[in-house]
């Protein structure tokens, strides 16, 4: 397969699971309620049991993504998935909701360690920031118009629009995995002459790598950061700046469309720079948002307050722009190809702690200070910003520095891919020939 049909492929599975998420994920805890006759509350305390059980499914991601592949890991977890969400319609209590909804944690947990590992396999160098800028912008941009298309289904019939919108969603995670799956790489593995010992030893490898460690820790006190646009920032501008409801649907639409439009040039600029540079820029930048965001606390109100709430939130998605796809990027090349999927799983949990724990937290220090939650959240972005930086003598060349996109050649030697399909190889070290792919998720 040309480089042009595994980009056409991969970024088309992207958007159509944005889509299709985008259409559920705004009426989750509703869509459950009107289904259950649940109260929100219990909802949504047995999706959060769910979402927080489904974390024992990463380590076992990573061991599956250095055993069978980062695509059959890709395309299982979007089958999961889709195989919950058309059991969706006939959820009608507490227990088998929180069956159905385990499952799809599971699929949600496996998902950023496996998609980032088939874009190692499928991209090298430069390209590889390239297509995670790319997947972060069309999936915004997805998520956005499948919101709009619920909305607009919702208008029409509630009843039958929920059913729709859960089946809809099944069917376009059923369509991403057949796109994925129709992405030809070597042997269903990474590296299909990796060292088996290497795989055997798998997390003792990673427990030993102290830069990946730190790189991952790191990253914690920013996946924080990341969480005060959807836990704090509504709480904030209503209740304690006096603000209507509609301005956070106004301040979150700057973020999004701002990444949609922005992330693809921003980061094919930033590839002429150290990743760790512009990982450490961003970091820097969610401080100086977090900090106008608390000087807000003191302004009077009117037309000033207003202008820098938008100010402030412009901040955040400059930082988001500067940080999410590169720190990708840098985490992919830093991970060993022989065990990334379990690098990726462990760095993952960078992530996915933060989201779990970011509602009791950031809400609590919201409680007991306001301006004091968001100097602690621009003291844990600048701690951050600073370790990366001590932290690049440590680190790989390659992950520090993207390498040029390899030029176009002659098409490589075909062999065959035991799934059934035809992989064009390189005869240099034996990966897929995806070449040059596409130039964030949020997690």
């Amino acid at each position: 397969m040309t480089t042009r049909g595994v980009q056409g492929r991969y970024m088309a599975a992207m958007v159509i699971d944005a889509t299709g998420s985008g259409m559920y994920l705004p009426l989750s805890l509703i869509y459950f309620q009107h289904s259950t006759g649940l109260s929100v509350g219990r909802v949504g305390a047995i999706v959060s049991a769910a979402a927080v059980l489904g974390l024992i499914a990463n380590p076992l991601t990573g061991v599956l993504v250095d055993r069978f592949g980062a695509r059959a890991v890709v395309v299982g977890g979007y089958l999961l998935r889709a195989a919950a969400f058309a059991c969706y319609p006939l959820v009608d209590s507490a227990g088998p909701l929180f069956l159905a909804v385990l499952v799809v944690a599971f699929g949600d947990v496996s998902f950023s360690p496996s998609v980032h590992s088939l874009v190692a396999e499928i991209a090298t160098g430069s390209a590889r920031d390239k297509l995670i800028a790319a997947q972060r912008s069309l999936r915004n941009a997805g998520l956005g118009a499948g919101g709009l298309l619920a909305g607009a289904a919702l208008t029409v019939r509630a009843d039958r629009a929920f059913t729709v919108i859960v089946l809809t969603a099944a069917v376009a995670f059923t369509v991403a995995a057949g796109l994925i799956r129709a992405i030809p790489v070597q042997g269903g593995r990474p590296d299909a002459t990796a060292p088996a010992a290497a795989a055997r030893r798998g997390y003792r490898l990673v427990a030993r790598n102290r830069p990946f460690l730190a790189l991952t820790l790191l990253n914690v006190p920013t996946a924080f950061g990341y969480m005060v646009l959807s836990v704090s920032l509504p709480v904030y501008v209503t209740l304690h700046l006096g603000q209507p409801a509609s301005l956070v649907g106004a301040l979150y639409a700057v973020n999004t469309i701002g990444i949609a439009v922005a992330q693809i040039p921003v980061t094919r600029a930033l590839t002429r720079f150290r990743r760790s540079r512009a990982v450490a820029a961003g970091a820097g930048i969610f401080g100086l948002s977090f900090v106008s965001f608390a000087v807000l606390g003191a302004t009077a109100g009117g037309a000033v307050l207003l202008a820098g709430v938008f100010a402030a939130t412009g901040l955040f998605t400059v930082g988001e722009l500067l940080h999410g796809a590169t720190a990708s990027a840098l985490v992919v090349n830093a991970a060993p190809a022989q065990t990334r999927g379990r690098h990726l799983a462990v760095y993952q949990l960078s992530w996915a702690v933060p989201g779990a724990l970011a509602p009791a937290v950031l809400t609590g220090l919201l409680s007991l200070s306001p301006t004091g939650m968001w100097l602690v959240l621009a003291v844990g972005v600048v701690v951050a910003a600073v370790g990366v930086l001590r932290l690049e003598p440590h680190l790989p060349p390659e992950a520090l520095r993207p390498q040029p996109a390899p030029a176009q050649e002659a098409p490589p030697p075909t062999t065959t891919d035991p799934d059934g399909g035809s992989t064009e190889t390189d005869p240099g070290d034996g990966r897929a020939a995806a070449g040059l792919v596409r130039v964030r998720e949020k997690n």
